[in-house]
This record gives structure tokens, sequence and C-alpha cells, in this order.
């Protein structure tokens, strides 16, 4: 499939898993739609599954903004202290379309408390509470860190094992041309990795880039571990002579939730610097013209404040400046972490290289431990004359069986999607394009001046969205009636009223009065709670089921609202 096919299928609001080999253009394409989305005045949160794969598009990690954070588990509890976050509802309550990148690297429980998540915000049965989901990723790339095997552990699993795909019942959209690389005879290498059919001619390329010398930037050395990625790194530094400068980082907050959060960013602890030594970014900044993952050379350091001055391989001299690495809740930092966004680059771990273009590596195959890893290492490099190879071995390049199966499946799927969609006759492609913006409250071009029109129910933006709810309360509208005119969910309308309520104390709400069985139920209900349980949704409705009384979560908060 094309990446204009996926391109016209995503339109259309259907949800999607967008896969394709290494360098088949899926990141470029998830920027296309987001570009698109936001034309059309659609909030899309945009994600991905670590901090690396999420500053591609200048996004956040997942687990940030579901709010499931380090959890294991997301049960009632867990649930209910999530809704205690005002900044978690006013997120949901706004998206409308869900982007999760480098999902391959996400574990099938995680994205099944994702759903639970969604669902429970947005406060619909529907997959991920009725958003477009859109998930992206490579199953022959690297797989999730493995869990800890013991005991009580939730057992690892590949997303598309999750109940939360099931339910999702992605469209496959199989991107099958080839943008990174520009070599064919590295394309064909990585395709019959792929398909499990390597032979002997290309087991001979790979043997050419064994010692090969490789011209241009010194080359970026991909390993296995950490320990010789450090060892690396450490030895090239000792090698350069004059004066070395040394940044340590600073950190705020709760001790625990700062190691978390250094353990997440590729940031160091003490940062070792001297003219001439390779670096690489590992923070966004395009208004001084680099990415994460560009690569530089330190060409000195300013007189006054010691800051190093890289010469970046894009031909731009930038002075590097220190970042901030945070951890938010409540929109309140818990912790966050201050360093210059450099490391060194002599040297990278294979793992953190996924989501980068190189344009030469030298690359150790020896001691590879997982599926993945080879496909990974020289699917990162555009050309193989750019691959120096200081070893390998044929179990290197081994991909998953279990994935193998799956790949294909997912072809199939994505090539009868490509066929139904070619079907369509003229105007349909655009009456399914305008049903989706209409459905998610967005805004159309008009063929004339391209002026904006609104699709769907007109809100001005800058009256507060609680206001609005208000105001067609007082106009003697019911819950649903307001859901519909606003495009919101009944749950997410309620949610208002009880705002509304606190702050407008004597706002006139009894045409939306429940039965005073329903009140007289929750009070009793509510009446045998005691400490911290007193007033939430869960025990009060545990306390109605026992008793034989199945009351929603909303006919509960609607009751409490006359209590």
């Amino acid at each position: 499939m094309t990446q204009e096919q996926a391109l016209k299928i995503m339109k259309t609001g259907v949800n999607i898993y967008l896969t394709g080999s290494a360098g088949s253009g899926k990141t470029y394409l998830l920027n296309e739609y987001i570009k698109y989305l936001e034309d059309h005045d659609i909030a899309v949160a945009v994600t991905a599954s670590t901090g690396i794969a999420a500053t591609h598009m200048n996004g956040m990690t997942i687990h940030g903004w579901s709010g499931i954070g380090v959890r294991n588990v997301m049960g009632e509890r867990e649930l209910e202290q999530l809704e205690e976050k005002k900044y978690l509802w006013k997120r949901f309550e706004k998206a409308r379309v869900l982007i999760i990148d480098e999902v391959s690297m996400l574990h099938g429980f995680q994205l099944d408390m994702i759903e639970k998540v969604c669902k429970r915000f947005k406060r619909s049965s529907s997959p991920f509470g009725g958003l477009q989901v859109i998930l992206s990723g490579d199953f022959f790339q690297l797989p999730p860190v493995e869990k800890s095997k013991s005991e009580g552990e939730i057992k690892s699993s590949m997303v598309y094992e999750s109940e939360a795909w099931k339910i999702l019942n992605p469209a496959i959209c199989y991107l099958t041309e080839q943008h990174r690389q520009e070599d064919d005879v590295l394309t064909d290498i990585l395709n019959t990795i792929r398909s499990n059919s390597l032979e002997e001619k290309h087991y001979e390329e790979l043997d050419k880039c064994i010692d090969r010398e490789l011209g241009g930037m010194k080359a970026t050395k991909l390993y296995t571990h950490n320990i010789n990625v450090d060892n690396e790194n450490e030895m090239e530094l000792s090698l350069i002579g004059g004066v070395e400068k040394v940044y340590s980082m600073t950190s705020k907050g709760h001790e625990i939730i700062v190691d978390i959060l250094k353990k997440s960013c590729l940031a160091y602890e003490e940062l070792r610097l001297k003219v001439g030594a390779e670096v690489m970014c590992i923070k966004n900044n395009f208004d001084k013209g680099y990415v994460n993952g560009s690569r530089g050379v330190v060409k000195g350091f300013e007189q006054d404040s010691g800051l190093p001055i890289v010469k970046l391989y894009n031909g731009n001299t930038v002075t590097i400046t220190p970042e901030v690495w945070m951890i938010e809740e409540d929109g309140r930092e818990k912790a966050s972490l201050t360093q210059l966004p450099l490391r060194l680059a002599w040297a990278i771990t294979i793992h953190k290289s996924q989501g980068m273009s190189l344009d030469n590596a030298l690359i150790d195959l020896r001691k590879t431990f997982t599926y993945g890893m080879g496909y990974v290492a020289l699917s990162r490099v555009r050309t193989l004359k750019g691959i120096s190879l200081v070893g390998f071995n044929k179990e290197s390049l081994l991909v998953n069986p279990k994935i193998l199966e799956l790949d294909q499946e997912l072809k199939n799927e994505s090539y009868q999607n490509e066929l139904m969609w070619k079907k369509l006759k003229n105007g349909e492609q655009e009456m399914l394009e305008v049903e989706f913006i209409n459905r998610m409250g967005g805004t159309i071009n008009e063929t004339k001046g391209n002026k904006k029109k609104k699709v769907g129910i007109v809100k001005d933006t800058k009256v507060p969205t609680v206001l609005v709810t208000k105001e067609l309360l007082g106009m003697g509208k019911s819950i649903k009636e307001i859901a519909k005119e606003r495009n919101l969910t009944p749950g997410t309308i309620t949610h208002h009223i009880e705002q509304i309520i606190t702050e407008f104390p004597g706002t006139n709400i009894s045409h939306i009065k429940p039965s005073q069985k329903i009140i007289d139920l929750v009070k009793k209900a509510n009446k045998k709670l005691k400490g911290e349980e007193v007033g939430k949704l869960n025990p009060i409705k545990l306390i109605l089921e026992k008793d034989g009384h199945d009351l929603s979560f909303e006919d509960i908060r609607l009751a409490k609202l006359f209590i």
C-alpha cells in the first residue's frame, strides 16, 4: 500500500494499524495526517511508546498522556484515582484522535490499560471510548522490554495479543514503498530477513562489510550492550587531548520518581566533553536547527558560560543550552532533571538507535540476545556502503517465527483493504471524509476563497466549555440532548454539571433530576460507607449491586447531585 492510499483510509475515521518495513515512511505519514487533522480543527493526541520515539513527532509518551504511568494494573481503584485528576478530564474531553507510534515496544497489558482509561474518561463503551485510534509500528523491530518473572507479575505479551487490539480490530495499512534505503542490495537483504529467506548471496554481501573502511564523518558504533557503548565512548574521549569540561545533572522532586526519570531519558548524570568529541543531540530544538539524533563535533566552549559549541553535520553551528526532562501529575511538576541534551556519539546501543536514520554505522552483531536486533541495526543505515560490521552470526539475523506468520496475515489484510477502498465510486471518498470531520466537530475548507466552514455545531472557543453546557442546561435541555448537540459523551456533560453545581450552586437542574427512588437508594448506600470511601462511585455501586439494584455509574453521579 502506498502512503497516499493509507492517508485516504485514515481520513475516513477508521481505526488503523500502520506498519511496513523500516524506512517505509510511517512517521512521515503520521505527520502528514496530524497536519490534516490540525487543518480541520480536529484535536489529536500524539503519543509514542518511548520518549525517543515521541520526540520524532513532537508528542509525549502514551504512559504520560493516558495517566497509566508506570502502573502494571488498572483496576477500579486505579481508575477512580485517575478520575480525580482534572488535567486528564480536560485532555480526554478535547481529544478526538489518538496516535500511538512505535507500538511494537508497548506491552499488550499496557494497551489494555490505556483502552480502559479511554473508555472511562470518554464515558463510552465504544473501543477506546470512541476515539479514532492510529497505531503505528513494525513487529519485526525490537519487542517491549521483558518484565520481571517474579511471582504475581503480569505476563508480558505483544500488543496484537491484547484484548484491546481485538476490540479495536484495526484496519491494516501495510506500506510497501521504501524511503530510507537508497541501495537495492541493502533493501533486498532487509526484505529477505523479514521473510526469513536469506540466501548465501546475502551473507556474502554482509561478509564484504566486515572491517570495511568508511569515509565521511566518523561512524556511529552500534552495540548490543550498554557496557560496550560506555567503554567505547570513554576510550575515545580519553584519546583526545585538551581540557575536559564536566556538566552535572541537577534534579528536583521525589527520589523514586527522579530515578524513574533518569532511566527513561538518555541524558548523562555527568556529561564529560572535550573539543573534538563526537556528540549526538537527544532532544528536538527546531529553533536552533537540531533534532533528536542530530550528530556533530564539539568545536569549543563559550568563554562566559562555558557551554559547548557544536558544529552539526547538517551545517549548523549551535551553542547547546540545558534542557529539562519532567514528570507531571495533576498539572504539577513531580520530578525534573536538567542537563545538556547531548550524548557522546562514538557509540550507542541498537535499542536506543531505533527510529534513527544514519549515513554510516559500525555495527557489532556478535552478541545479540533477542529477535530483531540485527534487522534494526542494519535498517538504521541508508546504504550498504555505509555499514561496517565488527562481526555477525547468522542467529543475529533471525526474526521471531510468530511474527513471520503474523506478517503474512497483515499483508493479506492490507491488500484486501486496498482493493476495498479502490472500489469506492466517485464522490464516496469525499463523502466519508466529510462525515468523519462532521462527527469530530471539525471544519472544512470552502471551495471559494479557501475559507473555513464549521461542519456540525459551531462553538465559540473563547467561551469555557462548561459555560456552554450551563447555557444549554438553562434552556431546559436534557443531558442526552446537550451531548448530541455538543458532540460530546453524556458522561462528559455529567462531569460539566458537577463542575457547574460547585461553581454556580444556584443553577436550576430540576429537569434532569432522577426518580426519588434512585436518589434514596444512592443516599442509603453512601451512608454505609466509612472513611475515604464516602462518596466514591465504585463502593456505592458495589453496595447497590449487593442489594440487588443495578444502577449505572451515570445514575449514581446524577443522584449524588440531589443529595
